[in-house]
């Protein structure tokens, strides 16, 4: 069982100091996959870093301007292109000058023609000033040091930043203290989020705080059962596989029995994700490309 965390303390709009370092400012969109809302998280003082600046609401952009008047805005950092987390970039660049750090994405990466919804929407729109694609740069304010790290997986240009001064990671969509993340290709590739789990989990951090919800602070215990929790899946797909249950559509309803069904198109997505890996494993075969309609027998 994944040790989740769902107790947060705050108010829409309200700058909270959360750590020595770290402020938090909660949008108000919350929803089935930003839980309480966006949290824009403002490192250092007098020169900050503002990270995941969050949906593009204006009543959200006048409360980041409020928790930092009097201070300069130098980084905006944001760790992927989803619209809970991109837009505002834009218009806070407007307002303070600073210059957008991250990943940008391919649109044909991005390109999906299923009509099921499983995340809160692409911001197609999405172009840093700074390329931070494959990770290792380094980021320096006034008395903050920051890491960004490559964590494709939950999409395919996903940046975690590790905050040195308090051996704490940014963690964005990649883990989360209230669900599990969601994987959808094409964007998202189940293959490199196990990759990536296991490089946040080598790194020892003390704190993770997530875009969305508390902060995780039991964080090797967690990573372990996140990981856990997907292998079990996995391993839950490959045997319906052997039971004789060729098509995903087959089996979603079996192995999501105990979940509504109008979440079982999204629940299929998440299976192709892992359909897909099993097939780069060579645990199961397919004709051709893996496919969401295709059929699936054992290697």
């Amino acid at each position: 069982m994944i040790p989740y965390v769902r107790d947060i303390q705050f108010e829409y709009g309200r700058c909270d100091q959360v750590s020595p370092l770290i402020r938090r400012v909660v949008a108000n969109n919350p929803g089935p996959f930003t839980f309480t809302g966006t949290g824009t998280y403002i490192v250092g003082r007098d020169e900050v870093a503002v990270i995941d600046p969050g949906p593009d609401q204006p009543e959200h952009l006048e409360a980041i301007l409020a928790a930092v008047e009097g201070e300069r805005v130098t980084h905006i950092l944001i760790t992927h292109h989803h619209s809970d987390h991109s837009p505002l970039a834009g218009p806070l660049k407007e307002k303070t000058g600073a210059p957008i750090y991250g990943c940008a994405v391919e649109d044909k990466v991005v390109a999906d023609d299923s009509k099921v919804r499983t995340e809160a929407g692409h911001d197609l729109g999405f172009a840093p000033d700074i390329s931070l694609c494959g990770g290792g740069q380094v980021i320096e304010g006034k008395g903050w040091t920051m890491e960004a790290i490559a964590t494709p997986g939950h999409t395919s240009n996903h940046i975690c930043y590790a905050l040195k001064e308090e051996n704490a990671c940014f963690t964005g969509d990649h883990i989360m203290g209230w669900s599990t993340t969601v994987i959808t290709p094409p964007d998202g590739d189940m293959s490199d989020y196990f990759r990536s789990l296991d490089l946040i989990r080598s790194r020892n951090f003390a704190t993770l705080w997530p875009t969305h919800g508390p902060p995780v602070r039991d964080v090797t215990p967690f990573i372990d059962a996140y990981i856990a929790h997907r292998r079990a899946r996995e391993a839950q797909v490959e045997k319906a596989v052997r039971d004789g249950y060729a098509r995903i559509k087959d089996m979603v309803p079996v192995l999501y029995a105990d979940v509504d069904p109008r979440l079982h198109p999204a629940a299929a997505r998440s299976v192709f994700g892992h359909m897909i890996d099993l097939v780069r494993q060579g645990k199961l075969v397919t004709d051709g490309e893996p496919a969401i309609d295709g059929e699936y027998r054992p290697a």
